[in-house]
């Protein structure tokens, strides 16, 4: 402690400052919690295949009438814990952005994650906005250590999976 000299900058910090009309910031302290909505059963047990894939989530999505982009979060053994809607879009459009989609699966403590959405127009070929997401989703779960094992864009009786177009 000896060796301990204060700044006068550092001693100024603790003079009497004159008085502001600035009032005081609340802070205010929280907890976060997920709330379990509701629930159905998946007799596969564990998602193999995009085609897996693609059958939990139609089960979950039935007939929407606009764009729904959802997360799927999965255990280590690829079993689906949580399925969220991230986002509801309109007729032909989603905003999706990698802190939301990776919320959820941080909250369950997922292993990995599916993203998927659907395509009302049920025409699931990608656009050049499903490309791009896809490729800022992969690397962000890259960061947080959540994998990103398929992006599924669904019509009603027919997908595409991002991974088996090599975009993942």
């Amino acid at each position: 402690m000896n060796n301990y000299v204060p700044k006068v900058k550092q001693l100024q910090l603790f003079e009497k400052q004159p008085e502001t009309k600035q009032h005081a910031k609340r802070v205010n302290i929280v907890s976060i919690k997920m709330v379990k909505e509701n629930s159905f059963l998946y007799p596969q047990r564990n998602v193999k295949s995009p085609e897996d894939a693609f059958i939990l989530l139609k089960q979950f999505l039935g007939e929407v009438d606009r764009e729904y982009f959802i997360v799927a979060c999965l255990d280590t053994k690829n079993q689906p814990t949580a399925i969220n809607v991230c986002h509801m879009g309109s007729l032909n459009a989603s905003i999706v952005h990698p802190r939301e989609v990776l919320k959820v699966a941080i909250l369950s403590n997922s292993a990995s994650i599916i993203v998927a959405h659907n395509h009302p127009s049920n025409d699931p070929t990608p656009s050049r906005e499903d490309i791009e997401v896809t490729r800022r989703l992969t690397e962000a779960g890259k960061i947080v250590g959540i994998d990103i094992l398929d992006h599924i864009i669904m019509g009603t009786d027919n997908f595409i999976s991002l991974k088996e177009k090599g975009y993942i």
